[in-house]
């Protein structure tokens, strides 16, 4: 390990675990983006990690592990990030710096699912206290995923600068992986792509018996042009996916199609005194359909959403003296939503009619923020902003499949239907976040950073507009992977998070310890209310209720240790030692029962080695029973495990070649927040609702070579 005393910069060989970098990166305040930064800011760069992970195949989860997120298991691109205790539309996740809407009732094509690993540049997490400049909407902090990273040459004319391709292959689902990229530039001129596919049977867990209904296939394309004089840069980037089935175990549906299309355009200019403006417009287009499409989990019932994200954001950075520095922003955000679900042929129940559960459903957000950032000593750094959003959310008319009593029972949607169609839909919500945080150098190898932070964040159209009541229509909403089923409520408030963060950072020359605790009081935290319950096997086990998303106050907080230590340096190479521990505790206020899917104590422990070109490591992961559960919810909880886990890599000339076996000793587990698996209870629902298991061994392999 060596030092940069001026930037303050620690390096460690590719691709630790996550025990290495989670709470470092997690908790380093400025660490988002060159938009907020300075050279005073200290920041962890993993030594020999390309701008292009192109080794690295598949869903990006693995990436963001390596930077402390958690992830709520769902389909096998489309897991959602946890943070801080919190999850789904809590934390911003911008790709590119543009603002991508899950647009499904399951949030079965959230932000991360549109990227693949491969096409990553880079990744930043910032958890809970969050500059404004780096993105409002938000209570549990922001994620940051670049892809656009155009490289220029020194020839006049275009010429190939360099390209790869990649495979891989996983055996505890028998995973195909391919990747390719390809760069041309000139010194004025850059062209890149880059592209991703993954074909995946069901994994198998620990006892060798397979994880029904976790089967997917996925690609990823992302083309980018850009250009630049002197003082400029121009960029687009076009994108497009498509996921043609992809299993959702913890869901009653699984996605039957998945095709999007997206168009970004920046423009950045250097000031006059060093100073930046960029301005940035996306628009993403998604044609989302569910269904049923494997004998893993069977079904009949169509469902189909159109989303469309416009966007645009004007961001300028003014250096006001040589230590202060002043950041402007306005930004606009509209989304629109269409929800449908077709009726079925021959069915009394879902039909004559379309279902319409969202339609022309809007949320548009208006934002503008100044922060400020100061040096103002060689040991004080610190930085304020205020962020303002005006959110505006609408629904139009919506319809069930029928209003008949079915077989003398009461037909709870025609009632609502007929309610949420007399009431006014329009709100408004009026959003003020404001952050201080600094920073205090106490000596050369001693580090305090406090965090101040009130956050907040506008119910979402489902939150706000899922109004059908009945079983059926109620079980297809939510993002829990909990079998229940929630019903939407138009008066809801936009939650308001007050957060304290502390860290305290030391190192040497062989080695580094960051300590972290965080505290989060939410005010009108969007939680549900049981207001029934279902049983469709009949047993005592098959229970679920119905549920109303609702207001409520929360309190969460949590700590974490990691450690780095180099064991030594010498002819069998660099030997470091990565420890770490964290906990996180979630509850509501009024009568103290956990929130949902809160992650129990995980502990890590990692001995790497790298000699020349090759690296090796062995990580063993624990992770303790989870016994507080959410009683609402009917959570499950899970008893502890360890995970073993070994990897290699070698590096020779443009030819890497990875190996890794994962789960080594074939332990079987059920995942803490992976939810309940409705695939298994619906192939033997004697069961009731078992958690969704773990996967078993696997070994990995992979190749890449770039040319």
């Amino acid at each position: 390990m060596r030092r940069n005393t001026q930037q303050q910069e620690y390096h460690f060989y590719r691709k630790p675990s996550a025990i290495a970098v989670a709470v470092g990166l997690a908790w380093s305040m400025p660490a988002l983006a060159d938009d907020y930064t300075n050279q005073a800011i200290e920041r962890l760069q993993v030594l020999g990690q390309q701008p292009e992970h192109h080794s690295t195949l598949g869903a990006v989860d693995t990436l963001l592990s390596q930077q402390g997120v958690d992830f709520s298991a769902a389909g096998g691109m489309s897991a959602l990030p946890v943070l801080n205790g919190m999850m789904g539309d809590r934390i911003k996740v911008l790709i590119d710096g543009s603002d991508v809407t899950a647009s499904c009732a399951n949030q079965m094509n959230p932000p991360l699912s549109y990227i693949s690993a491969n096409q990553v540049a880079t990744v930043d997490v910032v958890a809970g206290v969050s500059p404004v400049s780096a993105g409002g909407d938000n209570i549990a902090g922001v994620i940051k995923v670049s892809s656009v990273n155009p490289i220029f040459a020194d020839s006049d004319t275009l010429q190939w600068q360099s390209g790869y391709v990649s495979a891989g292959y996983r055996s505890v689902n028998d995973a195909m992986l391919l990747g390719a990229g390809v760069k041309l530039s000139s010194n004025s001129v850059s062209v890149d792509y880059q592209g991703a596919y993954e074909d995946t049977n069901s994994y198998r867990d620990g006892h060798g018996d397979k994880v029904l209904d976790t089967l997917f296939r996925a690609q990823n394309h992302a083309l980018t042009a850009a250009w630049r004089d002197q003082t400029q840069q121009f960029a687009v980037k076009l994108t497009h996916q498509n996921i043609p089935f992809q299993g959702f175990a913890n869901q009653y549906m699984d996605m039957t199609d998945n095709h999007s299309y997206g168009v970004l355009a920046r423009y950045q200019r250097q000031l006059a005194d060093d100073g930046e403006f960029s301005a940035q417009a996306n628009w993403h287009s998604v044609s989302h359909k569910m269904g049923f499409f494997s004998p893993e989990k069977t079904g009949m019932m169509p469902m189909n959403t159109d989303g469309d994200d416009y966007s645009y954001q004007l961001h300028w950075r003014l250096p006001v003296s040589a230590k202060d520095t002043l950041l402007l922003g306005q930004e606009t955000y509209d989304y629109r939503l269409d929800d449908e679900w077709p009726a079925v042929a021959g069915s009394s129940m879902m039909g004559p009619n379309n279902y319409i559960n969202i339609n022309d459903g809007r949320r548009l957000r208006a934002a503008v923020f100044g922060e400020w950032q100061q040096q103002s000593t060689t040991r004080w750094w610190w930085s304020a902003g205020v962020r303002y959003e005006y959110v505006t959310t609408n629904a139009g008319d919506v319809q069930a499949y029928n209003t008949m009593a079915m077989m003398g029972m009461i037909n709870a949607d025609a009632a609502a239907v007929s309610a949420f169609n007399a009431t006014d839909r329009k709100r408004s919500d009026n959003l003020l976040d404001v952050t201080l945080l600094a920073r205090y150098q106490l000596t050369s190898g001693q580090q305090l950073q406090l965090g101040l932070a009130r956050k907040n964040r506008a119910p979402n159209l489902y939150e706000r507009y899922s109004w059908g009541r009945g079983t059926m229509a109620a079980t297809m909403i939510g993002w829990f992977g909990d079998g229940n089923g929630y019903v939407g409520d138009i008066t809801l408030k936009p939650e308001t998070a007050d957060t304290l963060s502390f860290a305290y950072k030391a190192f040497a020359d062989d080695w580094q310890l960051t300590a972290t605790v965080w505290y989060t009081k939410v005010t009108d935290y969007i939680d549900a209310d049981v207001i029934g319950s279902f049983n469709k096997s009949g047993l005592a086990n098959g229970q679920r209720n119905l549920l109303q998303f609702t207001n409520l106050d929360a309190t969460l907080y949590g700590g974490s240790v990691s450690s780095v230590y180099r064991l030594a340096d010498n002819y069998t190479g660099l030997w470091q030692l990565n420890a770490s521990v964290s906990a996180t505790h979630g509850e509501r206020d009024n009568g103290g029962q956990p929130l949902y899917q809160i992650k129990p104590w995980q502990t890590e422990l990692a001995l790497q080695q790298q000699l020349g070109d090759w690296q090796n490591s062995i990580a063993w992961q624990w992770v303790a029973a989870k016994d507080r559960v959410d009683p609402r919810r009917l959570e499950n909880a899970t008893a502890a495990y360890s995970l073993l886990n070994i990897s290699s890599r070698l590096q020779w000339q443009g030819v890497t070649l990875t190996f890794a076996v994962n789960n080594l000793l074939d332990h079987n587990y059920e995942l803490p927040l992976g939810g309940v698996s409705i695939a298994e209870y619906k192939a033997d629902s004697s069961q009731g609702f078992p958690q969704l298991a773990g996967a078993g061994r696997s070994l990995e392999f992979g190749v890449s070579y770039a040319f």
